[in-house]
């Protein structure tokens, strides 16, 4: 156990190891999480574990049924259509409200790591791509001075955490779009351009993705957020 992991309470110890095989996809949807098993695993008590699956009910990767137990939650397309509608209006205006106060240097890594997400087009690798592209967002609204609004975006990252890495396996064909419209939120933050502008962009550029994800699962279907 490193030392980082020593300094965290047991419930902590136990959510960041439960979540984490939620998102490399160890425990899959559908999975019963044993309490006791995990308990023993983490060498700790069950009621520490108890208090981890609550956190993570709270977040949605985790359900709870009566007579049943917990189990990771279900890939659900309303939950994610719902998850990425809310995150595109919160992320959006996290973003603008950041947008001032990021530094050159700010923009400096958030435009290498785009340079480096086009490199991974070629040889596309979904989940590698993903983990960029959260890191690329990141930057861009971690200035927030509002951190209300920051819990809000990372809770509904969280929640997408069990779907992140498959959104661009189903439509690989958008992470090229991606990285040309993360370009456009660039420069208008570097050209200090309104922030309404500068938050219309970053709410677009989320709702494409769900839009393209959508069009390929539901073809018959129009159900993303307006345009404008």
């Amino acid at each position: 156990m490193s030392a980082a992991e020593v300094t965290l309470s047991k419930s902590q110890q136990a959510y960041h190891w439960i979540k984490d095989r939620i998102a490399r996809q160890e425990f899959t949807p559908g999975y019963r999480l044993v309490l006791g098993s995990i308990a023993s695993d983490l060498d700790m008590s069950v009621v520490p574990v108890r208090e981890a699956i609550r956190q993570l009910e709270a977040e949605g990767l985790v359900t709870f049924e009566r007579n049943v137990g917990a189990r990771v939650s279900m890939v659900d397309d309303s939950q994610y259509r719902h998850s990425m509608q809310a995150l595109s209006i919160l992320e959006g205006a996290a973003t603008a409200l950041s947008a001032r106060a990021l530094t050159s240097d700010d923009l400096h890594r958030a435009r290498a790591i785009n340079e480096r997400m086009i490199e991974t087009l070629e040889h596309f690798d979904p989940r590698v791509f993903t983990a960029l592209n959260q890191e690329f967002h990141a930057i861009l609204f971690e200035r927030c001075a509002n951190p209300r609004m920051l819990e809000l975006v990372q809770a509904e990252w969280a929640r997408l955490g069990h779907l992140r890495d498959s959104t661009f396996s189903f439509v690989p064909g958008r992470a090229a779009e991606s990285v040309r419209e993360h370009e456009n939120i660039l420069r208008l933050i570097e050209s200090a351009a309104p922030l309404g502008e500068i938050e219309k962009a970053s709410r677009r550029h989320r709702a494409a993705t769900l839009d393209a994800y959508l069009i390929h699962e539901h073809p018959d279907e129009v159900l993303g957020l307006p345009a404008v």
